[in-house]
């Protein structure tokens, strides 16, 4: 008997799904759920009885995230945790880690509306949407002359984690006409949807071509700050950053001062330093720059997808054999 820890919001909605997924596997299964009061606990002999754990997004955005931790502190059979999170950068799945629990997340779940997002919002950069919408408000007439903008077709567009995000960010920019970078450490693969792969120490070399910039990548003692004042000095003038991954992996201070000289012509930024953007924050009134307010992935989508992956670990935890979107390291 397995003992499955999640919400009772998660089971009503896919307690069919989750039955199939068990008898699939051959598992006979207990699904033990949060208590639905923030102050309840699970009593310790229901904690004892848990060898699984599901995270779902209820959890994630509700009043019960405590609770779901407090149980799975207490779980001594605990031994797999599957996160509706994609990023785990989180210390508390680093303690979970450190405990051998092996980790497993909704990564891919998502990719498809935030880099439609991205995208978006290359676009309207690239159109001089702000500034239309800056003319609109003030009921103002003002075309821009064809010679003042330059075409996306061949452009560059480098692509700094080429996750599954970044591949889908990659795909559609090369569906536009633009020259699509990409930069990963693992190997090229037949269908990795770029015209060039790069591993991340050629970076350097790949900067002075970066007309656009997205940012993909988990955040990492490797790639905290990594976007600084430096690597903006040595990208194009004009050139423009899409940043869908963690805010931290930018130096802030830097990328505003960039964006006010005009060295960057502007960006889309769905993840900030501090979040929410502070009110005072220079980003919400530069010119050339797109907010959102770290919700490129909303998406009615992305909630079923995520819990086909689960499903899908779950058949393959039972039946021993590797486990889709495992972590090896908290912030990976």
């Amino acid at each position: 008997m397995a003992g499955i820890l999640t919400s009772a919001t998660f089971l009503e909605r896919y307690g069919e799904q989750l039955r199939r997924a068990t008898a699939d596997a051959g598992l006979e299964a207990e699904v033990i759920t949060v208590p639905p009061d923030p102050e309840a606990r699970l009593s310790d002999e229901q904690c004892e009885r848990i060898d699984l754990a599901y995270y779902s997004s209820d959890l994630i955005a509700g009043p019960l995230a405590r609770s779901f931790f407090s149980a799975l502190y207490r779980a001594p059979r605990l031994s797999w945790l599957h996160t509706r999170n994609a990023g785990v950068d989180h210390p508390i799945f680093g303690r979970m880690l450190a405990r051998g629990i092996t980790l497993t997340t909704a990564a891919g779940a998502t990719a498809e509306p935030i880099a439609q997002s991205a995208i978006a919002g290359l676009l309207a950069l690239s159109r001089g949407f702000p500034a239309y919408a800056d003319a609109q408000q003030r009921h103002a007439w003002e075309p821009a002359e064809d010679r003042g903008r330059p075409d996306l077709l061949d452009q560059t567009l480098v692509v700094f984690g080429l996750g599954a995000i970044g591949s889908a960010i990659a795909r559609i920019a090369r569906a536009i006409g633009l020259h699509v970078v990409g930069v990963r450490r693992s190997p090229a693969r037949e269908a990795d949807p770029v015209d060039e792969l790069h591993h991340p120490d050629a970076l350097p070399s790949l900067l002075p071509r970066a007309e656009w910039l997205a940012l993909a990548c988990p955040l990492t003692a490797e790639t905290r700050g990594l976007f600084d004042a430096a690597a903006f000095a040595a990208m194009p003038r004009g050139a423009h950053v899409l940043n869908v991954a963690r805010g931290p992996v930018v130096d802030e201070p830097a990328l505003i001062e960039a964006l006010r000289s005009g060295q960057l012509g502007g960006a889309y930024l769905d993840v900030f330093d501090e979040e929410p953007l502070p009110e005072d924050s220079p980003l919400w009134d530069l010119p050339r720059v797109i907010v959102t307010p770290h919700n490129s992935g909303a998406s009615a989508g992305n909630d079923p997808r995520a819990a086909g992956i689960f499903f899908d670990n779950l058949v393959r935890w039972a039946r021993g054999t590797p486990l889709r979107n495992a972590v090896r390291e908290a912030g990976e």
